[in-house]
Formats: structure tokens, C-alpha cells, sequence
């Protein structure tokens, strides 16, 4: 009798146990559900109702064009080439346009990428002569943003901006001493003999750095040459030091002919191109792009927090 009384028990504690795992289970899989469906109606709203998505060419009313230039100039960044150009071209094309204010907050980046915004700026300039593109820098435009900056009809600073730096670098490290006191052999093959010029394990070779000189000189030339080309007789080229890698407030900038006035876009929009209404045509990452980023690693943790079972640890 007491082992039937056991087995009953037994029997009855499983069944209550299994029966609260299939509850627990059930409940789970239903606040996931409700968790996406969730999810869902966000994603809704925001296609719906974010403004940023709005195409610029619907726009009919006639506005000031803005485009942030923000952060390096290079083919992987924000202010990539690519970006840029496009943006400059929709500002361009849409008729209501009144005129484009090119918004610069840059350390700089490479030349090619810089080269390829101004030749753009100069093109575009020409197509649409009476659509005036005004270069406004914030915080900073620097070496190749200052590339870019020259191709504009004006160009408007802060008084505390950071101005200049037009030179050209390359960075190079030796680690030649270093492996010799640690013992450190380089056994790198090449064909070529200067297939592993700069190479900062090997020491320094006299012929190498004077070609790397020259290609360095070479393009800093070209970056003068745009410069000068863009700014012509406002630029007082006989000031020391100008093309030389130093840098200006946008204080000093105005008296040495880098900027044309001292203004913020705000006021170049009301003032100058006298159309306050302003659209914003920086390219900006896609509704998927940015809903992957914000909400995806929050998402990801919350399924990971709700089936952690056991097996999984």
C-alpha cells in the first residue's frame, strides 16, 4: 500500500511539474510573439512618420539647401565622395532650390575623395549659375575639407573656427632598433626590389623616401593649385606659412583671405540667399539601416534572455 501511495505521489508531482513547464513554455513563446508584434508597429510608425525619409524631390516650395560634410572625407565614411556628390546633385536638380549651403565640419581626408567633391562643386557651379553653393564651416574644416570649402562661391566661418592646414602627410613607423633588441628577425620575399618600400620593420632607404618626397610635393601642388583656382585674387598668397600645413581662426582666416565673412548657415540662408526655409538633402543611412542599429542589439538580448534554458548555457 505504501509503495502504490508513493508511486502515486511520484505520479502526481511529474504530471503538476510537466504541466508548469508547458505553462511556462506557452507563456514564454506568447511574450515573444507579443515582444515582435510590438516591434512590428514601431517599424510601421516610423516608415509612416519619420520626416528624414521624405524624398527631397517631392519638395515644391522654394528653400536653401543644406548639406552636412561632417567627420573624415574618405570612400568608407559619412562624408564619402559618393555621399556627398549625390547629395550636391539632388540639391542641384530640384528647381525650387534657391541655393545650397555646404555645412563643413572636417579634420579632412584623402585627396581623391576631397579632389572628386571639388571637381563636382565646380561642374555643378557652371550647369546652374544661378543656384550659388556657399561653403559654411562649423568647428573645423581642415586640409581636405578646406579642398572642398574652395570650390564655393563664399566661404562663411565662426570666429573660433579652425581654418587651413593645407599640406599633405603620410604617416610611417620604424620598428627596426626595437627587433633588433628583441631578437626579431624580418624575412619578408618580394619581387620588385621596392615592393616593400616603407616598410617599418626594414631600415630607412634614402632613394624611397626622396620618391615618396616628390609624390608628396606633386600633390600637395595640386592641392595649392585648387585652392588658389577656387579663391583667385581674395586669397593674400603672400601671407607666411599659408601653404604650409598651419592652421587659422576664422578671424584670422578673414583677414588673410580664406574666408569671406563670419557667419553661421542659419544666416547665410535668411541673409544671403534670403530663402529661410531650409531642407535638409544629406544622405542619411535607410530606415532598415538605422532600425538594425538602434534596435537590433536590444532585440537580439531580449530573445536571448527569454529562451534561456539550460542547454544553452
Amino acid at each position: 500500500m505504501n509503495e502504490l501511495d508513493d508511486k502515486w505521489e511520484r505520479d502526481a508531482i511529474t504530471k503538476l511539474a510537466e504541466s508548469s513547464l508547458r505553462e511556462q513554455k506557452r507563456a514564454r513563446n506568447w511574450s515573444i510573439f507579443f515582444k515582435f508584434l510590438t516591434f512590428a508597429y514601431l517599424v510601421t510608425l516610423l516608415v509612416v512618420f519619420t520626416e528624414s525619409d521624405i524624398s527631397t524631390t517631392n519638395i515644391t516650395t522654394k528653400h536653401t539647401a543644406l548639406i552636412n560634410l561632417t567627420g573624415m572625407i574618405a570612400e568608407s565614411e559619412k562624408a564619402s565622395a559618393d555621399n556627398i556628390v549625390t547629395a550636391l546633385r539632388n540639391a542641384f536638380d530640384n528647381k525650387k532650390t534657391a541655393g545650397v549651403i555646404l555645412r563643413i565640419n572636417s579634420p579632412g581626408g584623402t585627396p581623391v575623395q576631397a579632389g572628386y567633391i571639388y571637381d563636382e562643386i565646380v561642374r555643378l557651379r557652371a550647369k546652374h549659375p544661378d543656384t550659388p553653393l556657399y561653403a559654411v564651416i562649423t568647428d573645423m574644416c581642415a586640409s581636405g575639407g578646406y579642398y572642398v570649402a574652395a570650390a564655393a562661391d563664399k566661404i562663411f566661418a565662426d570666429k573660433a573656427s579652425i581654418v587651413g592646414s593645407i599640406g599633405v602627410r603620410m604617416d610611417n613607423f620604424g620598428f627596426v632598433e626595437a627587433m633588433k633588441k628583441l631578437g626579431i628577425e624580418r624575412r619578408t620575399l618580394t619581387a620588385g626590389e621596392n615592393k616593400a618600400l616603407l616598410d617599418p620593420f626594414s631600415p630607412v632607404n634614402k632613394d624611397v623616401n626622396k620618391h615618396m618626397q616628390t609624390m608628396l610635393t606633386g600633390i600637395h601642388q595640386q592641392f595649392i593649385d585648387a585652392i588658389k583656382k577656387g579663391r583667385g585674387e581674395r586669397l593674400k598668397q603672400d601671407v607666411k606659412g599659408l601653404f604650409s600645413g598651419l592652421i587659422w581662426t576664422g578671424e584670422q582666416s578673414l583677414e588673410i583671405g580664406l574666408v569671406d565673412e563670419l557667419a553661421s548657415s542659419s544666416h547665410v540662408a535668411r541673409e544671403v540667399i534670403g530663402v529661410e526655409y531650409v531642407v535638409d538633402y544629406t544622405l542619411t543611412e535607410d530606415l532598415l539601416e538605422r532600425l538594425t542599429k538602434r534596435v537590433g542589439a536590444a532585440m537580439a538580448s531580449t530573445l536571448i534572455q527569454q529562451n534561456n534554458t539550460p542547454n544553452l548555457q
